[in-house]
């Protein structure tokens, strides 16, 4: 399936870029040893393969999902082949004992990729998972940089989000607090960061939601009032990749808008996947009537839709991948943006927010209002975007 033509493109948005630092990507990737933290997301997969593509000294993937680990495996394998370097999987999680041991035995990675991350919105729905979403995005970063450190790494990667700008949502403000302790260690290390917008088809998004519905012969759902901008899986690897290896100390990449990069609605998307399917869109007034004529408008080569204005907490009414006060530099690249960042950070703010946290983890019972109250001191203006309705409540 064509992903440029679902998402309005017929062309990758940062080719030329890619194209003008070709041979400096593959003397830099080819001499050097990478140890890639989240790497079986649909981004760290991404990512692994931009590196493995360009036959590194040495490429490690770490990540708890064995079987997208594996499925990794086999796609290097079915597409790139192999490589000279030494290229492995571990299905461990980054904060163990067995973590800690690898990196003992190979304690010289020159860059350090953490794609580790919480990513939905439907994250802050309790505040169970809201303290998983904080200590995945946030205090599991501290964690992962402090060892960069310690190797003695050359340059430590963290991917943020387009919604870390100006944010509505907690997943955005966590990626955004995020940015802030990232900053603090940037004093000690070379760090750099990207924020990008919707990684079309990635796993657990909606739109990998259409290739399951699909499977499972049910009916699509999507808002029809929300506009996003949307990178293939290759181009997120892409842009990670020259964060890393070209960013300077604090750099914060992002794509260029331009005619390239298009503002699309996930229900001109869907109607695009069904078609491109062989089946004619038919949209229903309602999910029960979606639901229940699913198998008869199926047979009839129709596919049931359900498109919805949008009413749940945390979506934002437009994206944006910088705000009015960064400095920006848009003449480097062709079609990449940086964020130029001067140190400058709060140390009080820090020391409040690990306190707060450390003595929520404390508690017997959580309380989201607690947690909200928390990143609002730690992010001026945070608007939150409260509705009381979230989308584990849609089809």
């Amino acid at each position: 399936m064509n992903i440029l033509n679902l998402i309005g493109r017929d062309e990758e948005i940062f080719i030329d870029d890619i194209n003008n630092y070709k041979d400096e990507l593959v003397e830099i990737v080819s001499n050097s040893k990478f140890l890639v933290i989240g790497g079986a997301g649909s981004i760290g997969q991404a990512v692994a393969k931009e590196i493995f593509k360009r036959n590194p000294k040495l490429l490690h993937v770490v990540d708890i999902s064995e079987n997208n680990l594996v499925e990794l495996v086999r796609d290097i394998r079915s597409t790139l082949g192999y490589i000279e370097g030494d290229f492995r999987t571990f299905a461990i999680d980054y904060g163990s004992t067995q973590f800690k041991c690898l990196i003992n035995e190979y304690h010289d990675y020159d860059y350090i990729f953490n794609l580790s991350a919480l990513k939905h919105v439907r994250s802050e729905k309790d505040p169970y998972t809201l303290m998983r979403l904080i200590e995945v995005n946030i205090l599991n970063t501290v964690e992962s940089i402090k060892i960069a450190k310690k190797i003695g790494a050359k340059k430590y990667f963290c991917v943020s989000t387009d919604k870390a700008a100006n944010p509505v949502n907690m997943m955005g403000a966590s990626k955004r607090i995020m940015e802030m302790f990232l900053m603090k260690e940037s004093e000690s290390i070379n760090v750099s960061t990207a924020r990008f917008a919707n990684v079309a088809f990635s796993d657990g998004s909606l739109l990998h939601g259409f290739n399951q519905r699909f499977a499972k012969q049910q009916p699509i759902a999507a808002p029809y009032d929300v506009r996003r901008y949307f990178l293939t899986p290759q181009e997120s690897g892409e842009l990670c990749l020259m964060s890393c290896l070209f960013g300077e100390n604090r750099d914060i990449f992002f794509p260029k808008l331009n005619e390239n990069l298009h503002l699309t609605t996930f229900s001109d998307i869907a109607k695009k996947y069904i078609k491109n399917l062989g089946y004619v869109p038919y949209e229903c007034d309602s999910e029960e009537e979606a639901r229940s004529s699913a198998n008869k408008l199926i047979k009839d080569k129709k596919w049931p839709c359900y498109f919805f204005k949008s009413d749940t907490s945390g979506e934002k009414d437009f994206e944006e991948f910088y705000t009015d006060n960064e400095k920006l530099d848009l003449l480097k690249f062709q079609n990449i943006g940086i964020i130029k960042n001067k140190l400058d950070y709060d140390q009080d703010k820090l020391n409040h927010f690990n306190t707060v946290v450390n003595e929520l983890a404390q508690k017997e019972y959580l309380n989201k209002d607690e947690i909200v109250r928390l990143f609002n001191e730690m992010i001026t203006n945070f608007n939150h975007k409260e509705t009381g309705k979230y989308l584990d409540d849609r089809m």
